[in-house]
């Protein structure tokens, strides 16, 4: 399976002074060079834009934005760490945000994919950013778990990296960028993701430290049992046909439970109550 190529570029143009500047450690050698340094000019605006920022939304939506420059029109931020379900804290950042086309996103809670996603496995045991071609092509990856990829490519998702990003007392996240095109990605733009995704975990790391841990939303009878039979991949209309309630109804209630969990996907609030013990599946 092949993956994505792009270019990306020279040194950054930005003080070494800076307060956002965890990346004022890593010299301006280490960073590829192309004429006119555009990409170098559009990572130190994105350092800039997200200096102020503390919402994780925000700070996603500008990261998104800075991976247009490289043909990724999608990009996945998923925390790893895992936690008794009791003692699992729902902070007022989530632990998953991503902008994957909503068709993938349901096939793969239906199919229970994150029990043998690659990409999860890989990103658990590496410490820098690696290609999705890299997994697949591995001796060790099996055959269901290349399927994973395969029917990620069938929804638009050809080719992509992955950054994993370990923290402190285990904890660890991978930042996705996925492109809709078999090219592979080059060693440039492999720099530019791998450090824009830790800026923006370090950003929702700090954030999160600053908010606070909080309780799991309670959630009503009505809310779980709609936003059980999201996770199991129902509609509104076959979730209302279910309970006996109708589309509206159950569209009301998945609404609120997304707005409990602070997601904006009904697909994302299904993984996060599943993920928190909040439904079992």
């Amino acid at each position: 399976m092949e993956r994505a190529p792009m270019t990306a570029v020279s040194q950054l143009r930005r003080p070494a002074t800076r307060a956002s500047d965890q990346f004022s450690l890593v010299p301006s050698r280490h960073l590829p060079s192309v004429a006119g340094g555009s990409f170098a000019v559009e990572f130190g605006r994105f350092l800039d834009q997200t200096d102020d920022i503390a919402q994780s939304k925000q700070l996603f939506d500008l990261l998104s934005a800075f991976a247009l420059n490289f043909d990724c029109l999608w990009i996945a931020y998923n925390s790893l760490t895992s936690f008794p379900k009791s003692l699992n804290p729902l902070r007022s950042d989530p632990a998953i945000m991503l902008n994957y086309p909503d068709k993938w996103q349901q096939r793969y809670l239906e199919m229970g994919y994150h029990s043998i996603d690659p990409i999860i496995k890989s990103g658990r045991k590496r410490a820098g950013a690696f290609r999705w071609s890299e997994v697949y092509n591995d001796a060790s990856t099996t055959k269901d778990e290349r399927r994973v990829l395969d029917e990620a490519a069938t929804f638009g998702l050809r080719s992509g990296i992955s950054v994993p990003l370990h923290g402190p007392q285990g904890s660890v996240a991978i930042m996705s960028f996925a492109q809709p095109w078999n090219r592979e990605f080059q060693n440039s733009t492999l720099t530019y993701l791998q450090l824009a995704a830790l800026h923006f975990h370090l950003r929702v790391a700090k954030s999160e430290s600053s908010s606070g841990p909080g309780e799991v939303p309670k959630l009503s009878i009505r809310e779980r049992e709609c936003i059980f039979w999201v996770a199991k991949g129902k509609s509104s209309w076959e979730i209302g046909k279910i309970l006996g309630i109708s589309a509206n109804t159950v569209d009301y209630h998945v609404k609120n439970v997304k707005q409990k969990l602070n997601v904006g996907s009904r697909t994302v609030a299904a993984i996060i109550a599943a993920d928190f013990g909040v439904i079992d599946l």
